[in-house]
């Protein structure tokens, strides 16, 4: 399957094309899409090689039998390291090629000695008559290749590209659903494209579900603990973290205490689970991210939310086989589940939405004590592009909301609200549709704005 990354493609597209020698780092999650991707790039005469587990002198002939293929007898000879075999195909080349050296991290964990090695060949690159695309899928090991300062290849490279998850408006167009399946599909799914063309073997979303994560042989079952084990250094508190977050421990404070160490232990951590996408930090509208003292750590993967509210407690009896029994106890708390990917996506495409002749920010949520001294949470804020207007908002997932008894709360919370003051408010409620008519004054958005969006 392959579908949209255009602009990836554009951007991979023009280096491929250029024959100077140039050093590309590809990177994202497991299952992005990464190898489809570099298929529909990669020219027919390049040499593209998989990386594995297995121990160095054999991933150098597993490299040598993949170039023969380009250039025949090139693995009849024996390469005893990585320079060796590099140079020996710069010198073979008679025109200018790509290599990439997929998985690339399986490599450095049996061959450190190898970013060190491409650096002295790079810094040659005058003499090279080929491009180098490295890929992986440990965004750790990935990231500190690329842009840590002290790694060997920092500031070599000529395109760093991180293929990110894929928004919800393409999956509604892969899936061919309508808009309120297409959020609910999202909100177990993701934005992963592998998990997308899994989902689409089966009839319906509950026997996706059934058949591919609940049930013990599912190809997903497992499948948070596969992408864990990618980054290697920090499998075993990733996953801690992450499971304590999905369990309502929200707060640092309360994360580090399930887990009996300092907060402090846990900074870097949660920064890099937050890199990568799997996590987010949420502060209040109005607070900084840095400076506020009230930031909530939530789930940002939609499949590992999934996975880690519903798989990971019923774990003991998934292992005992009683998949379509546990199907039925979540499939009433379905609903309130997807709520909350669906307050996540508004969120997120108000940037997308033009209300009142404004442009919007990418919204937050806010919540503290009101100008009345009492506490509340309000779904939605926005800041207008040009600073004049804020755009406050309900966020509803019910069948048969009633939209008048929702703006009048939402007029009550903007009363209360602190930031509310010398500015401009724009209403706005979010339903999965829109109901056939309104006599109120906000504005009304639901699942088609948001999948079109």
């Amino acid at each position: 399957m392959f579908i949209n990354r255009q602009e990836e493609i554009d951007r991979l597209t023009s280096v491929v094309k250029d024959t100077t020698a140039r050093l590309i780092i590809l990177y994202g999650r497991r299952r992005c899409g990464k190898t489809a991707l570099l298929r529909q790039v990669l020219p027919e005469q390049s040499v593209y090689f998989t990386a594995d587990l297995r121990e160095k002198p054999l991933q150098i002939i597993s490299l040598a039998q993949q170039i023969s293929m380009l250039l025949p007898g090139f693995s009849d000879v024996i390469y005893p390291d990585w320079e060796t075999i590099l140079l020996s195909f710069n010198r073979s080349v008679k025109n200018h090629t790509i290599l990439c050296m997929d998985e690339f991290p399986y490599l450095v964990k049996n061959s450190p000695e190898l970013p060190s090695v491409i650096q002295k060949i790079l810094d040659t690159r005058e003499k090279l008559h080929f491009t180098l695309i490295i890929c992986g899928s440990a965004q750790q090991m990935m990231q500190g290749i690329a842009i840590d300062s002290h790694s060997p290849l920092y500031g070599r490279s000529d395109e760093i590209l991180r293929i990110r998850p894929m928004d919800l408006p393409v999956l509604r167009e892969y899936l061919q659903t309508n808009e309120v399946e297409a959020v609910e599909e999202y909100s177990v799914w993701g934005g992963i494209p592998r998990y997308w063309e899994i989902r689409k073997k089966s009839g319906s979303l509950s026997q996706a579900i059934r058949r591919n994560v609940l049930d013990r042989n599912g190809i997903l079952y497992d499948e948070p603990e596969r992408l864990f084990s990618d980054e290697m250094r920090t499998a075993v508190q990733s996953f801690s973290v992450i499971s304590l977050v999905a369990g309502g421990s929200n707060r640092i404070s309360e994360i580090a205490g399930r887990l009996g160490k300092p907060a402090t232990q846990l900074s870097r951590l949660l920064s890099f689970l937050i890199d990568i996408g799997y996590i987010r930090r949420e502060v209040p509208y109005g607070e900084h991210p840095r400076s506020s003292k009230r930031g909530l750590y939530k789930i940002n993967d939609p499949f590992l939310s999934f996975w880690f509210t519903f798989v990971i407690p019923n774990k003991s009896r998934l292992e005992s086989g009683l998949a379509d029994d546990v199907w039925k106890e979540i499939k009433p708390r379905f609903r309130r589940y997807v709520s909350g990917e669906w307050e996540t996506q508004c969120r997120h495409h108000t940037a997308f939405l033009e209300v009142a002749g404004k442009r919007f920010l990418p919204a937050s949520r806010w919540w503290g004590t009101g100008n009345d001294k009492k506490e509340m949470e309000i779904d939605l804020v926005a800041d207008s592009v040009d600073g004049s207007s804020l755009l406050i908002g309900e966020v509803k997932w019910s069948e048969k909301p009633d939209p008048l008894s929702v703006e009048h709360s939402l007029s009550e919370k903007i009363r209360r609200f602190p930031y509310a003051r010398n500015k401009k408010i724009i209403k706005v409620l979010f339903f999965p549709v829109k109901p056939p008519s309104f006599p109120g004054e906000s504005t009304i958005f639901d699942a088609s704005d948001v999948c079109h969006s």
